[in-house]
């Protein structure tokens, strides 16, 4: 696949997994699920608000960007959430950033993610014009 390009963030796990933090195959990228982890601390700790926006604002915009996207271009999110009594507070976040966007999106509850201090966990599919 010759239009297939892998972008990394530097985190060991990708390697471990072999995984990367978003793929660009043509005008299709897909980032893949995204913490409020960065440098081993949580931003927004205990905060499913704040948490939630920090993925979407600071590391998926950037890996979008990376990848020669933005959030502009997202056309789905899927947000796994460890307690779906806290939809409204992720989706109030999710709203901010969307507004104007308005992609299709999931809410799935998850027993856990990869530590107890994350709360949420969010993938994004972008489609650049073509």
């Amino acid at each position: 696949m010759s239009n297939r390009t892998c972008i990394s963030s530097g985190n060991p796990w990708e390697a471990t997994a072999a995984y990367s933090r978003a793929v660009r195959v043509g005008n299709i990228i897909e980032v893949a699920g995204t913490t409020a982890l960065e440098k081993n601390k949580v931003s927004g700790q205990g905060n499913m608000y704040n948490q939630t926006l920090f993925i979407l604002q600071k590391k998926i915009s950037k890996v979008l960007q990376e990848a020669g996207g933005s959030l502009e271009h997202v056309i789905r999110t899927r947000i796994y959430l460890t307690d779906i009594n806290l939809w409204e507070e992720a989706a109030r976040a999710h709203a901010e950033v969307f507004k104007d966007i308005r992609p299709v999106t999931t809410f799935v509850e998850v027993p856990r993610l990869i530590r107890p201090d994350l709360l949420v966990e969010i993938e994004a599919t972008a489609v650049l014009p073509s």
